[in-house]
């Protein structure tokens, strides 16, 4: 079974981010590719950056019609094996979103810190950004801030009405310095693994090569899901809907009692 290292998981604690050395068999990354394709022709109307909630199956509450290989991506045993070495041993599974960039338009990421979006009480997530193409400082990869989810507090945004990014909201406040960036390159079937108080974002893909990685978000059983807190609405760049938004409890247990399993699951 998959773990974090010793110095992985300081380094996840220290930094907030970690690439580690377990990635996904290149079959599965093939399997994925082939996916992400079908995704993509089933959703005509989305931009392939805004595929948001990717794994649920049929037309989701979201806009996008979505599959069942990314639900099952997100329950692979060892990732979740490696998520439950950052955020403990209790993990719940709430999202799922593919973030492809086009050659040549790939549209950019703001600076940004994760918790400014979701609903999640306490703040605490992980998300596993999982490369299916190569991704690279030339078609816009994934950067982090290290350290900058240190403080455990959420940095002052600003609303951008764009229509050439992913995101409506970037990091306004200053203390943040965009000198101290790291640019996280990844070979398919890699991934990096981030906190929800990372502050990070990517360039536009300028290149004619595709960028494409899955995001895959989980919270720990100490954490409550609050659909109420965060009103149905496209005003982060996409349409989010938390009311329908199912959960998966994939290890442990949910601490709070208070997390709804049922809510968003077909029958």
């Amino acid at each position: 079974m998959a773990h974090l290292t010793t110095d992985e998981k300081e380094a996840y604690r220290r930094e907030g981010w970690v690439v580690p050395r377990w990635r996904l068999p290149q079959a599965k990354v093939d399997a994925l590719r082939d996916s992400l394709d079908r995704l993509i022709a089933a959703n005509p109307g989305v931009r392939p950056e805004k595929l948001v909630s990717a794994h649920i199956e049929g037309r989701n509450a979201e806009g996008v019609h979505g599959s069942r290989d990314f639900l099952e991506l997100a329950r692979d045993p060892e990732l979740v094996e490696l998520v439950a070495d950052a955020i403990g041993d209790d993990v719940i599974l709430w999202g799922c979103q593919v973030f492809c960039k086009p050659g040549g338009d790939g549209l950019e990421t703001p600076w940004h810190q994760d918790g400014q979006y979701w609903p999640i009480r306490p703040l605490a997530t992980c998300t596993a950004w999982i490369a299916l193409d190569p991704s690279t400082r030339e078609n816009g990869c994934l950067r982090v801030i290290p350290r900058s989810h240190e403080g455990r507090e959420l940095y002052s945004h600003m609303r951008e009405d764009r229509t050439d990014v992913v995101l409506t909201q970037k990091v306004d406040d200053p203390r943040f310095d965009e000198a101290k960036a790291v640019d996280i390159e990844l070979e398919p079937g890699q991934m990096s693994l981030h906190d929800v108080y990372m502050i990070h974002g990517a360039n536009p893909n300028r290149s004619p090569m595709r960028r494409a990685g899955v995001a895959v978000r989980y919270m720990p059983g100490a954490s409550v899901f609050e659909r109420g807190l965060i009103a149905t609405s496209d005003k982060s760049g996409f349409k989010v809907d938390f009311s329908t938004r199912p959960l998966w409890l994939l290890r442990g247990q949910d601490r709070t009692g208070r997390n709804d399993f049922e809510v968003g699951h077909r029958r």
